[in-house]
């Protein structure tokens, strides 16, 4: 049998580990596993040899084993923790942080005015995320701390999450109140889409009005009044799917109506194409006036031209 005792020097302090080895099992020893836990930049491993008089040792070559870029474990631990991070306060007369906010990924936990953890999240956009709080619970919002996770993948995000909840736990023995199970109040809830409006009762009803003159009456009785083909909940064609797609982006409040449903919309294609002399679907009335279809929109969009027109 033979002994190996080794021992390891590091620049910062002097860590000695002994371990003894059979030979016979030295083939599946994996060296890379055995030093992987240990830093990249040890700079030097010496070995003493002490064998019995019967064997004759072999010198055995060890290199340093390079590990693969840190993962999610070590970024989370890159993030400081809850206690070492700088609170940002929360202007109450704009609803803006007073310092910068990072808008990249990480972990934030949001204070009251009195200095408690309300809620620990994490986002791709802290920023973002925090203005979208204080909209709804501004209250809620004195001051927030953020932690930017460079690798910001769902495991590396979680890691960092669990790492500020336990620290606030073991600190204030409790859950942060909007952390706890059932409240709803600092998760996004999706907004709910409105119906699809119906221009008549029925298609076997008889109208006392023309046709005409309802489209004239909903287009200037509301702000934004879209005309697509199918409902906004699945639009039928791509030009129509576009369109709600932006509406939505802009936040917009708006009314959509069917052309396609012969049930409750019985003889609206034809009749709008006349109203508005515009030939195509989807179409777009903004305070009674036709904006255009799909491509306007777009372009609209793309130069930035839409929150102008939406809050005039």
């Amino acid at each position: 049998m033979l002994t190996y005792s080794f021992f390891f020097l590091s620049h910062h302090r002097y860590r000695t580990s002994m371990a003894t080895l059979n030979l016979s099992s030295l083939q599946s020893l994996s060296f890379h596993r055995l030093f992987s836990s240990f830093p990249q930049n040890t700079p030097t491993l010496s070995f003493n040899f002490q064998p019995k008089p019967s064997v004759n040792p072999r010198p055995i070559s060890l290199k340093p084993y390079v590990s693969e870029k840190p993962r999610a474990r070590v970024v989370a631990l890159a993030v400081n923790s809850l206690g070492e991070t700088e609170a940002v306060a929360v202007s109450p007369e704009n609803g803006e942080s007073a310092g910068e906010l990072p808008s990249g990924a990480g972990v934030y936990a949001v204070y009251d005015a009195n200095g408690e953890v309300q809620f620990i999240g994490l986002s791709r956009n802290i920023a973002a995320s925090v203005a979208a709080h204080w909209k709804s619970v501004p209250e809620l919002c004195g001051s927030i701390k953020a932690g930017i996770v460079d690798e910001p993948d769902r495991e590396s995000l979680t890691q960092a999450w669990k790492s500020w909840m336990e620290e606030c736990i073991k600190v204030s023995g409790k859950v942060p109140p909007g952390n706890e199970s059932g409240n709803a109040t600092w998760v996004r809830q999706p907004p709910k889409r409105k119906a699809d409006l119906r221009l008549t009762p029925g298609r076997h009803v008889q109208l006392t009005v023309p046709l005409e003159n309802l489209i004239d009456t909903l287009v200037k009785e509301n702000k934004v009044v879209a005309f697509i083909k199918g409902p906004r909940s699945a639009p039928l064609c791509g030009f129509s799917q576009r369109v709600i797609a932006i509406l939505e982006n802009q936040g917009v409040d708006y009314e959509s109506i069917n052309v396609l449903d012969e049930d409750y919309n019985y003889g609206l294609r034809e009749t709008l194409k006349k109203y508005s002399n515009w030939p195509t679907f989807p179409q777009i009335f903004v305070d009674g006036e036709l904006v255009g279809g799909c491509d306007i929109l777009t372009s609209m969009y793309e130069k930035g031209e839409l929150a102008s027109l939406f809050k005039k």
